[in-house]
């Protein structure tokens, strides 16, 4: 069964959600308040209103309830501003009640009533006392939310070793899995500094171009194997998969020689 969806960003979020407009024809641009398990909360409309296969949407559509007022929209960002003040007391407060947990962020929902704390920690954190802590000095709910270091560094921002603005903190790299693989298939350092962001993970840049890589890398002989070239049969020692040009050696009595040929003018041996 089609179904219509709408595409919403939440302040502050790089990933785009699916929502039920409820029948209403939803702009780019608009900001509206929807429904989440967590209450309801202001969001930008990010792509128009489409039809998908309902059956491929694995949890129920939660739903678009109205646009936000221009009150709204500006009261948000009041309370966000204010309530970011809140963070160097918090911090302390957390080094005070001897929690192992690094404040990263605090934030407020559209409407004030509600002050969301982000942290990091190795191990699962008990904060009840903590919380009920908070509430007592803001006067407010509380919630406290563990991120993993890649959210972190996405609400932080910051400078990747490419000198650009974090992947993450752009929206790039959120859904995709990043594997040491991918590293291989570029022909990179697998030294951790080289191949590492500011959150201490894989860098997510590694995905972008890893299809390109596997299949350039599936027209090129395997290294270590065995091919026929103009000059006799060698050992690929080294591919160059942008040129498409193979680096083989040759060993004749005692004499080692590395020869550079273009991919075409190769024959792979048949196994």
């Amino acid at each position: 069964m089609q179904i219509d969806v709408v595409g919403v960003r939440f302040r502050k979020g790089v990933t785009t959600y699916s929502f039920s407009p409820n029948g209403v024809n939803y702009k780019k641009g608009d900001m509206v308040i929807v429904e989440t398990e967590r209450g309801n909360d202001l969001a930008k409309v990010v792509e128009d209103v489409k039809m998908i296969d309902g059956e491929a949407l694995s949890d129920p559509l939660k739903n678009v309830l109205r646009k936000a007022t221009e009150d709204e929209i500006t009261n948000a960002d009041k309370f966000d501003k204010e309530c970011a003040k809140n963070l160097p007391e918090i911090i302390n407060l957390a080094k005070e009640s001897g929690l192992d947990m690094k404040i990263i962020s605090v934030e407020s929902n559209f409407d004030g009533t509600k002050m969301t704390v982000n942290f990091t920690s190795d191990g699962r954190v008990d904060f009840r006392a903590f919380a009920k802590k908070l509430a007592e000095r803001f006067k407010t709910r509380i919630e406290l939310r563990q991120i993993g270091p890649r959210d972190a560094v996405r609400l932080m921002g910051g400078i990747g070793p490419c000198g650009k603005v974090c992947c993450c903190a752009q929206g790039f790299g959120q859904s995709d899995h990043i594997s040491i693989k991918m590293a291989k298939n570029q022909n990179l350092s697998l030294n951790p500094n080289s191949i590492s962001g500011l959150c201490g993970k894989l860098l997510c840049c590694l995905a972008y171009e890893n299809e390109e890589y596997i299949n350039a890398i599936k027209e090129m002989p395997a290294v270590n194997s065995y091919v026929l070239t103009p000059d006799g049969r060698g050992k690929v020692v080294y591919n160059d998969i942008f040129k498409k040009i193979v680096n083989v050696k040759f060993e004749n009595e005692s004499i080692t020689e590395i020869k550079e040929y273009n991919l075409d003018a190769i024959k792979f041996e048949k196994k």
